[in-house]
C-alpha cells in the first residue's frame, strides 16, 4: 500500500479544521499531519510536517493573508501543493490564488467528494477545476492575455498532454520520448508562455482551444 497523502490544514476557524480533521480518518490514503490557525503559523511549522498538500483558507487574520501564505510556502517547499479553500469565487482572488502557485480551488460549500477528488489529483501534480473557475481565468487571459511565445508542434502536444492531466511519465510513454525530453519541454513551455506552474497551463491550453472543458475533469 502507498504512503498516505500527508495534508496540512490551514483555517483560523477551529470547528473547520475539527470538521475536515475527522472526515478525513474515514480515508486511509489520508492523513492530517498538522493544523495551524493563520498563516504565520503555518509557514514556521510546514518544513517540520513536510506534506504533500496544503488546504489553505483564503480569509485569515494576521499580517498576512491566505494568498501571501501560500507564495511563501510555495518557495518553502516547492513540491508541497496548495489548494485554496474558500466561499468566494470572483475572478480575482482566483486569479491572485493561482498566481500565487494554488494548484485548486475549492468552495466550502463544494460537495465532499469534490475536496477529495481535489486533494488526490493535487498530491499527483494535477488540478480540478471548478467551471466557474475556469471561466473566470479564460476571460481574464483572453480580455488581457500577454502571452505571445509561439510553441513549437511537439510543444503544443506536451502542453495539451500536459493540460489532460499526464505525468512527464505517462506523456514520455504517449510521445515515445525519455522522460529528461518531456521535463525539458515542460519547462520551455512554462518559461515561453510566462507561466508559473502547470494550473495556469491548464488555462492556457483551454484559452488556445488545445483542449475543452469537456476533456478535463471539473468538480
Amino acid at each position: 500500500m502507498a504512503d498516505p497523502i500527508r495534508i496540512v490544514l490551514v483555517d483560523d476557524h477551529h470547528i473547520v479544521r475539527r470538521g475536515l480533521q475527522s472526515f478525513f480518518k474515514a480515508f486511509p490514503d489520508l492523513e492530517v499531519v498538522g493544523e495551524a490557525g493563520n498563516g504565520e503559523e503555518a509557514l514556521q511549522k510546514l518544513e517540520g510536517w513536510m506534506p504533500d498538500v496544503i488546504i489553505m483558507d483564503m480569509l485569515m487574520p494576521g499580517g498576512i493573508d491566505g494568498i501571501e501564505t501560500i507564495r511563501r510556502a510555495r518557495l518553502l517547499l516547492p513540491n508541497t501543493r496548495i489548494v485554496a479553500l474558500t466561499s468566494y469565487t470572483d475572478e480575482s482572488r482566483v486569479l491572485a490564488a493561482l498566481r500565487a502557485g494554488a494548484i485548486g480551488y475549492v468552495r466550502k460549500d463544494a460537495d465532499p467528494d469534490s475536496m477529495l477528488a481535489s486533494i488526490r489529483a493535487a498530491a499527483r501534480g494535477q488540478s480540478l477545476l471548478d467551471p466557474v473557475v475556469a471561466g473566470a481565468v479564460m476571460q481574464e487571459l483572453l480580455n488581457n492575455g500577454k502571452h505571445t511565445a509561439e510553441l513549437t508542434e511537439r510543444e503544443q502536444e506536451v502542453l495539451r498532454q500536459l493540460a489532460l492531466g499526464r505525468t512527464n511519465h505517462e506523456i514520455a510513454q504517449a510521445l515515445i520520448v525519455s522522460d529528461e525530453t518531456v521535463k525539458t519541454h515542460v519547462g520551455n513551455i512554462l518559461t515561453k508562455l510566462q507561466l508559473a506552474h502547470r494550473t495556469q497551463a491548464v488555462i492556457y491550453a483551454l484559452k488556445k482551444g488545445l483542449i475543452s472543458l469537456d476533456e478535463i475533469d471539473l468538480q
